[in-house]
């Protein structure tokens, strides 16, 4: 923590279903001398993906969705509420597992994000304006492009399927039947702080607080401990520890990779040692949950991120450097 000025941090453990580990270390809040502790909420950043890609497949499992479904054009999942007509061709091709694989072949998470852009826009006005003014210039299903925008689509599908908001129904189908209570959609600056947030500190000239973090719900607005996100692990891990709130084919096609890239599935990182993971960030934020292999999952909560190189590598580590020393010694009690 010293070594990236790090102010504050949330670690949460579990094995084999069981909560074994969960401390906060440093500083929540730097002015206010407030520690971080178990419950302190943070920021998640691109963590919400997975969390999107769960809710997704809630909608499969009750029939009303298909990964083939399309959606723009008529008949499609949004229809032609948006954007300007004709649409093009590779825009009608776009399906729901583009979205949710990043292949849709457009609005990469580069210098023209369309989600870093235009902050004052609704989220379905900025979808019109997106159509508009980023076109799909690759063939849908042919190229990985890493898409903030496309996991905001997919918020708006869960809205319209669902009859509820994108936040609403990731509470009931998805958090709540995990146990989880105290996770919200953040808010953008620090009047709109929620009771047990952390505050966020900007690295190299960077303001956390200059985002519109509401209007990146599906891809990066979630506020969560790491608790809860260890909670939510032990629901979608296929582990028969905890029964899982998916069933086995849900998760099989949610961690399983596609032509376009080896390492990533439906919201989540992949590789061939069974493991699955995402990792989040944003101006005053890092995060990180992972699925191991070996029965372990864990979520990892800083409330800033630098811009060195091994930064992230470096959390990473330490946990799996715990987990696979032999003579760690980890306690069997369950502290959910």
């Amino acid at each position: 923590m010293t070594k990236y000025n790090v102010p504050g941090l949330s670690l949460a453990v579990t094995r084999n279903g069981k909560l074994i580990y969960v401390k906060g270390y440093g500083k929540a809040d730097q002015e206010g001398n407030v520690a971080v502790s178990a419950n302190s909420l943070f920021r998640v950043a691109s963590v919400s993906k997975p969390i999107t890609s769960v809710a997704v497949l809630k909608l499969l499992e009750e029939g009303k969705l298909k990964l083939d479904d399309k959606i723009f054009g008529a008949g499609a999942l949004l229809g032609t509420e948006y954007g300007t007509q004709p649409y093009s061709a590779n825009l009608q091709a776009i399906t729901l597992k583009h979205l949710l694989t990043h292949t849709s072949g457009a609005w990469k998470n580069d210098a023209n994000d369309p989600m870093f852009s235009n902050p004052a826009l609704s989220a379905k006005d900025l979808i019109t304006w997106t159509l508009n003014n980023r076109p799909v210039n690759t063939t849908p299903g042919t190229v990985y492009g890493y898409s903030n925008f496309g996991y905001c689509l997919l918020g708006r599908i869960i809205e319209k399927v669902s009859g509820k908001s994108y936040e609403d129904y990731v509470k009931t189908a998805v958090l709540q039947p995990s146990g989880i209570t105290t996770m919200s959609i953040a808010g953008n600056t620090k009047a709109d702080k929620k009771t047990n947030e952390v505050s966020y500190y900007g690295q190299n000239s960077e303001n956390p607080y200059i985002y519109n973090i509401s209007r990146m719900d599906a891809h990066g607005g979630w506020l969560a401990s790491a608790t809860d996100l260890a909670k939510l692990l032990v629901r979608v891990d296929g582990y028969p520890t905890k029964p899982d709130i998916l069933n086995t084919a849900s998760i099989q096609s949610m961690t399983t990779s596609t032509p376009s890239i080896s390492n990533y599935a439906l919201g989540w990182a992949v590789n061939s040692n069974n493991n699955w993971w995402h990792t989040g960030s944003l101006p005053g934020t890092y995060s990180e949950v992972v699925r191991s292999g070996n029965g372990f999952n864990w979520a990892i909560l800083i409330n800033t991120r630098a811009n060195a190189a091994n930064f992230d590598a470096d959390f990473d580590n330490v946990v799996w450097s715990a987990i696979g020393n032999a003579n760690t010694k980890w306690p069997d009690k369950d502290l959910f």
